[in-house]
């Protein structure tokens, strides 16, 4: 009798606990703080995903998919996870080297012969392992402008990097690289006898019985439920062409719903276990959890962090004495992020149609705080007040090259010199076109935009990219003897840091 009694005493205890163990701020304040950051960020739509201890707690769409339907975001609405989708090509070549299909110490020419670096050391000893950790030399998203929704095939990605010329020294410092990931999807192909996207198809996602999450962005719009991408362009918010990113893949292509997301989170804190079938060894798993890159220090306003490291596809920090697993990703009108805390068995996804908000990161800091006991500190207003002082100067700063245009100084030579055919050799073509007395730039390999160059001063011009999400930047060209020889393209930093000279033909 006695044993019975305290079988039931420690049921009811349990039972207490498991429906006490959720904050109050998940319980109570969640959709009243989401609903709330939408207006303060003009953020059309989110999905918010919380796994814990085992369960999908929380999958919900917030808001609407585009301003101009308004129709409502659901827990099967189609979100571009972008850069998340790292960790799943890393999880992939790790899951490849338990079943001792590759090593992630293998040479990189070992499974492509023709690959090359700029350095040809680089180019002999640079492993799988490098091109998935940022340590080839090059600097964040060096490149990207050649690759980001352009016509280039991932053979043309791979290619192009021999003419990169790195910011760093092979293994010095870490430089966030997608083109890597390119080159780790041709190994993966080689690897498994099936291409990278037919791979996690088919050992991922049919496995797990998923209908939403598509491995292109090609297929995004097949279905009748997916977000517009959003943007805030000029003072308003307005919405993008979605963006093809299949010649990056690996690093970036992935498109999901917050229901199948969150699973996804729930089978990796089980040890790669789902509903019975193991999807991906626990080891692989783990594997890919390991520190390789040195990141740089990790910097919190309020609570306890030292360090920042880089695994396979995850970035890796130390918060609070726990060790937190995550990554963020960004596309044209897109971003989100996605958390894991082991220790405390927490996954955490936010998913926005939008790239204009911080609120798809501190609203993670929020759940992550809630549930280690922390107070709250909302941070959604402090990266709103960050946001709203850079969007200022931003202002300022287009104002002003904006009066320098309206000054209407004339140029050194007739606009008409400025025209003709350039070449950058990481990008490829560029022409300059005299339409309606204004200068016209079209691109290789954007054949659906197009740039408007107007005078400035000096031999600068401002150029106002058709796609907003390349900005507007000021290039200088540069001249000898009164005539052309150059141009130098940047776009938003968003995209690319990289100046890419163009030389006049």
């Amino acid at each position: 009798m006695k044993n019975i009694l305290l079988s039931i005493c420690c049921l009811i205890t349990i039972t207490a606990y498991t429906q006490t163990s959720t904050p109050a701020f998940i319980s109570d304040s969640l959709d009243i703080y989401v609903q709330r950051a939408l207006k303060d960020w003009n953020l059309p739509g989110c999905a918010v995903g919380i796994v814990k201890d085992g369960k999908v707690i929380w999958a919900k769409g917030y808001g609407v998919r585009d301003i101009n339907t308004g129709v409502a975001v659901d827990e099967h609405t189609l979100f571009m996870i972008a850069s998340n989708s790292k960790a799943v090509t890393g999880m992939t070549l790790a899951k490849l080297e338990q079943e001792k299909k590759l090593s992630l110490d293998d040479k990189v020419s070992k499974w492509l012969p023709d690959f090359k670096l700029h350095d040809p050391e680089a180019t002999k000893l640079v492993t799988i392992k490098d091109i998935v950790t940022h340590r080839i030399g090059f600097e964040t998203f060096q490149g990207d402008f050649a690759h980001w929704s352009t016509t280039t095939s991932r053979t043309e990605v791979i290619k192009k990097m021999a003419n990169i010329q790195p910011h760093y020294a092979f293994r010095d410092k870490y430089g966030y690289c997608n083109a890597g990931y390119t080159v780790a999807g041709e190994i993966i192909r080689l690897a498994s006898g099936l291409s990278w996207e037919d791979y996690i198809q088919k050992n991922y996602f049919d496995a797990m019985g998923f209908t939403d999450t598509k491995p292109l962005t090609r297929d995004f719009t097949k279905t009748n439920n997916y977000c517009q991408p959003h943007t805030w362009y000029k003072g308003k918010l307005i919405s993008l062409k979605i963006p093809n990113i299949d010649n990056l893949a690996p690093a970036a292509s992935i498109c999901s719903s917050i229901s199948e997301w969150s699973q996804w989170v729930q089978m990796i804190l089980n040890n790669g276990k789902f509903d019975g079938k193991v999807i991906i060894p626990s080891a692989a798993i783990q594997r890919s959890m390991e520190a390789i890159t040195i990141v740089g220090p990790f910097r919190h306003r309020f609570n306890l962090g030292n360090f920042s490291l880089y695994g396979l596809g995850w970035n890796l920090n130390d918060y609070e004495g726990r060790k937190v697993v995550s990554h963020t990703g960004g596309a044209d009108g897109f971003v989100t992020s996605v958390t894991l805390i082991p220790k405390e068995q927490l996954g955490i996804i936010v998913l926005t149609n939008s790239d204009h908000n911080g609120f798809f990161q501190a609203l993670k800091y929020e759940i992550m705080d809630a549930y280690l006991n922390l107070p709250y500190r909302n941070y959604n207003n402090s990266y709103l007040q960050r946001s709203i002082k850079a969007q200022e100067e931003d202002e300022k700063l287009l104002n002003a090259v904006t009066d320098s245009v309206l000054a209407q100084r004339p140029a050194s030579l007739p606009l008409k010199s400025y025209t003709g055919m350039y070449k950058n050799e990481v990008y490829g073509k560029l022409e300059i076109r005299l339409e309606n007395n204004r200068l016209h730039a079209y691109f290789e390999h954007h054949p659906d935009q197009f740039a408007i160059l107007e005078h400035m001063g000096q031999d600068r011009f401002l150029c106002t990219y058709s796609n907003p999400t390349l900005g507007i930047k000021v290039v200088p060209f540069t001249l000898k003897r009164k005539k052309v020889k150059s141009v130098d393209i940047r776009c938003a930093d968003f995209v690319d840091f990289e100046v890419y000279n163009f030389t006049k033909r």
